[in-house]
């Protein structure tokens, strides 16, 4: 009797473990597209391939370009936030509300290329963000410097990487961001930033996680294994446990 009542403990607790394995949240991703100034044409190319990304490493992926989604209760379903080319001010007070809420939580934010493009009146974004975009030359080849290996976005990456895309000159660039990528200047024509020009970043800023990424204006990125990993890499680093 005293075996037969053992076993089916047991065995309740083993499905018990069952289920909750079986019922553990997939992380979720929101990205976010919405442009009010320039409108990228590889954008659809990037919410591909993040949606690829996603069926790969087992996390779900919302893409949108609505504002209106950007409230607490919508938000706090995300472990992430993308900002995948956005320009110009997206948000309303409001939803900015909601996503500064979301980030003091403990949230994860993510921006790509133009994600620096935006919300220039938002001081609280610029701290986010990591810089502004000030300008840029044409598009053309530079040698990138990876100067953090360390990183989930990097790991994989050369020490030098040569590749061709747009190349952002920056203006209110935060302090105490840790730098991961810059752009040799002497490499290419139009750079502005000098030495330390910096490329790709991360940083804690206000109870969450954010990582920016300047590279992704061109559809051939989201066809890159490098940048795609590099994208990942970005977007795993961040994402709220």
């Amino acid at each position: 009797m005293k075996k037969l009542l053992l076993s089916s403990c047991l065995a309740l607790m083993a499905l018990i473990s069952l289920s909750f394995i079986n019922f553990k949240k997939t992380p979720k991703v929101l990205v976010f597209a919405r442009t009010v100034k320039y409108h990228h044409a590889s954008i659809p190319k990037g919410l591909a391939a993040i949606q690829q990304l996603g069926k790969e490493h087992h996390f779900d992926v919302d893409t949108t370009t609505d504002a209106n989604l950007f409230t607490a209760d919508n938000l706090k379903k995300y472990a992430a936030v993308v900002f995948l080319s956005t320009t110009g001010d997206v948000l309303n007070d409001e939803q900015q509300t909601a996503f500064e809420q979301y980030i003091r939580s403990g949230g994860g934010f993510v921006g790509v290329h133009a994600a620096t493009d935006t919300e220039y009146d938002w001081p609280w974004y610029n701290q986010l963000v990591g810089a502004y975009f000030k300008s840029h030359p044409k598009q053309q080849e530079a040698v990138l410097h990876i100067v953090d290996h360390s990183h989930l976005s990097t790991k994989h990456l050369p020490a030098e990487w040569k590749r061709k895309d747009e190349w952002y000159n920056f203006k209110s660039i935060q302090p105490n961001l840790h730098i991961l990528i810059t752009i040799d200047e002497k490499s290419y024509t139009g750079g502005e930033n000098g030495d330390l020009h910096p490329m790709a970043w991360y940083h804690d800023f206000d109870g969450g996680h954010a990582f920016y990424t300047e590279l992704g204006h061109t559809d051939e990125s989201y066809a890159d294994p490098l940048y795609l990993q590099h994208l990942y890499g970005g977007i795993a680093s961040v994402m709220k446990k």
